[in-house]
């Protein structure tokens, strides 16, 4: 089994509870991969889908993606963009966002990074396709993902939503090195807690 690990915005292969997960996903027998993802700091939907594809190689049934933040838009749209007969085995969303961010520092960079995500159409009944199941987590008190952001993910992906209290966006600055939540739900999508 494969597991592909997708940063969010400004994000880097070594942030938060990455290191932990891919840790606890190898023990388990996946093979993992965490791309550095382009410009991370100043991320474009026509960088960062193809360098995401790139790193994932060949992916099949028994590929899994997990992504954290915008990571789990990059995800999406890699998906959608997958040829028909291609499936995944599914993905496990984390923060993530189609609808708002709230938040953002007043930058010119910034709104329009924001813009560029927000603003450009997802196929999500194609993307949907393409995954046997996903999980959407998200916590209630995330400074930047509002929780109505979880709509996208129930009704047009089809996700499980998972709620969690006080862990802020997942981030390093929320004191997330380790989430149990997230290694629960890729061993449950995958199988992998029936062994």
């Amino acid at each position: 089994m494969k597991a592909i690990l997708v940063h969010g915005w400004d994000g880097h292969p070594e942030e938060g509870w990455f290191p932990w997960l891919k840790k606890e996903l190898e023990k388990r027998g996946f093979e993992v991969t965490v791309p550095q993802l382009p410009d991370a700091e100043k991320p474009r939907i026509e960088k960062w889908i193809p360098a995401l594809a790139m790193a994932a190689g060949k992916v099949d049934e028994n590929t899994y993606f997990i992504g954290h933040s915008m990571g789990c838009q990059a995800i999406v749209r890699y998906v959608e963009s997958l040829p028909e007969a291609v499936k995944i085995g599914g993905a496990v969303f984390v923060g993530g966002f189609f609808l708002r961010l709230t938040g953002l520092e007043n930058d010119a960079d910034v709104q329009e990074t924001d813009r560029h995500w927000l603003g450009s159409p997802v196929d999500f009944r194609k993307a949907k396709s393409h995954m046997r199941r996903s999980v959407a987590i998200f916590s209630d008190d995330d400074p930047y993902v509002p929780l109505d952001n979880q709509e996208d993910f129930m009704e047009k992906l089809g996700s499980e939503i998972i709620i969690e209290h006080n862990k802020g966006h997942y981030n390093e600055s929320a004191g997330a090195f380790q989430v149990p939540s997230v290694l629960d739900a890729v061993l449950s999508i995958s199988g992998k807690d029936k062994r």
